[in-house]
């Protein structure tokens, strides 16, 4: 009896295959990669990899004073550059034990709204856009314009709006702009329900991405994971209702924390909807204060050199993608020490090493969208 082993090729056996997503990928949001392990259709290992757009941010903020570390910090995510600002000049206002004037806070609080606002437009048109939908883009851009104006208007820039100071903000209102303001947020207000109808109401949106990546509240607490997508796991946290800053402690009866327990794809792009509705209440509520509240400074004088006492603090803010935080150290200087920058977007997408592994590659870039990260911010 002889035995014959009769070779059937490659394509029989179980072979993994890497797949790498980027530098350069469409999907991506800029250049961030993903290396893939691939068995056939399904994706058994993943590790995302950082670092293509690393400027040494931290870095130059040792070589620069307090005035100008505002224009770099002001930049790492280029969505959300006024709240970006705003953790910076907290944390060296919180180590000279100034008192920013009312009338700043409430104003800080409004464009912090605003930005917000505009920050989770840009991934309301934009993920859908991955799933084969162009429709909701353009209308994220129509309301992301008319923001735009009245934020070019205070600062005299659309994206990089250097209006934040040590001690306040750059300067008072143009006249008029309280009310133009106004009619803005109404205006972007009364066509939300775009993204109810077109985004939710649409079938193949749905089909995509109801029960696709589940992220699980132990992976998020593991990952440091913040902001809307650990709010769609089911993580209660919020740091404007749990440790206010600026005027949040007056708005808690209009700051609503949305919650989902779903984890998915779907319950992320409902968190960032929903919150963007808040967000606009919120914007009118710090519109009638501000309306209510007689003139008045914006900013405390300073001296021509601006140096920071020795010791060192920790500021954090809930901005739109999540914690960021900005760790102080100074030695009595006109620049800091160290200034370390925690952002939420390199901590989230950290955790796709948990939450890609056994899903096909075709709800890869679902996943991956719903993460709402920039680029900037992970490599800063």
């Amino acid at each position: 009896m002889t035995e014959t082993t009769v070779g059937i090729g490659g394509a029989a056996e179980s072979t993994d295959m890497v797949l790498n997503i980027g530098p350069q990928h469409p999907s991506t949001h800029g250049v961030l990669r993903l290396r893939l392990v691939l068995d056939g259709e399904v994706i058994r290992h993943a590790e995302p990899v950082v670092g293509y757009m690393h400027r040494g941010a931290e870095k130059l903020f040792e070589a620069r004073d307090y005035r100008q570390i505002v224009m770099l910090a002001n930049r790492h995510d280029w969505l959300s550059a006024f709240s970006n600002e705003l953790g910076v000049v907290m944390g060296v206002e919180r180590m000279l034990g100034m008192e920013v004037p009312e009338r700043a806070v409430w104003l800080r609080t409004l464009l912090a709204e605003l930005n917000r606002v505009l920050n989770h437009l840009m991934f309301l048109g934009s993920y859908p856009l991955e799933l084969g939908g162009i429709t909701p883009v353009f209308h994220a851009f129509r309301e992301r314009e008319e923001l735009q104006t009245v934020m070019e208007e205070v600062s005299g820039g659309r994206m990089h709006y250097m209006f934040n100071r040590v001690g306040g903000l750059k300067e008072d209102l143009p006249a008029g702009w309280l009310g133009r303001a106004r009619q803005a947020v109404a205006d972007v207000r009364s066509r939300m329900d775009v993204y109810d109808r077109l985004v939710l109401g649409n079938e193949i949106f749905r089909a995509r991405t109801r029960g696709v990546g589940v992220l699980a509240p132990e992976t998020v607490h593991a990952f440091g994971v913040s902001g809307p997508i650990a709010r769609a796991s089911g993580v209660d946290f919020d740091l404007r209702r749990d440790e206010p800053y600026l005027a949040y402690g007056e708005l808690q009866d209009t700051l609503r924390v949305v919650v989902r327990e779903e984890g998915d794809c779907l319950a992320r792009f409902e968190c960032l909807l929903e919150q963007t509705h808040n967000s606009l209440e919120l914007a009118d509520a710090c519109l009638d204060r501000l309306d209510a509240m007689p003139r008045g400074p914006v900013n405390q004088r300073l001296p021509k050199v601006l140096k920071a006492p020795e010791g060192h603090t920790y500021a954090w803010t809930e901005n739109p993608l999540g914690l960021n935080g900005y760790y102080l150290v100074s030695k009595g200087e006109k620049t800091p020490y160290r200034l370390k920058l925690r952002s939420a977007s390199y901590n989230n997408i950290q955790a796709l090493v948990e939450l890609l592994p056994g899903t096909l590659v075709a709800d890869m870039v679902a996943i991956l969208g719903s993460f709402f990260f920039v680029v900037g911010d992970i490599d800063k």
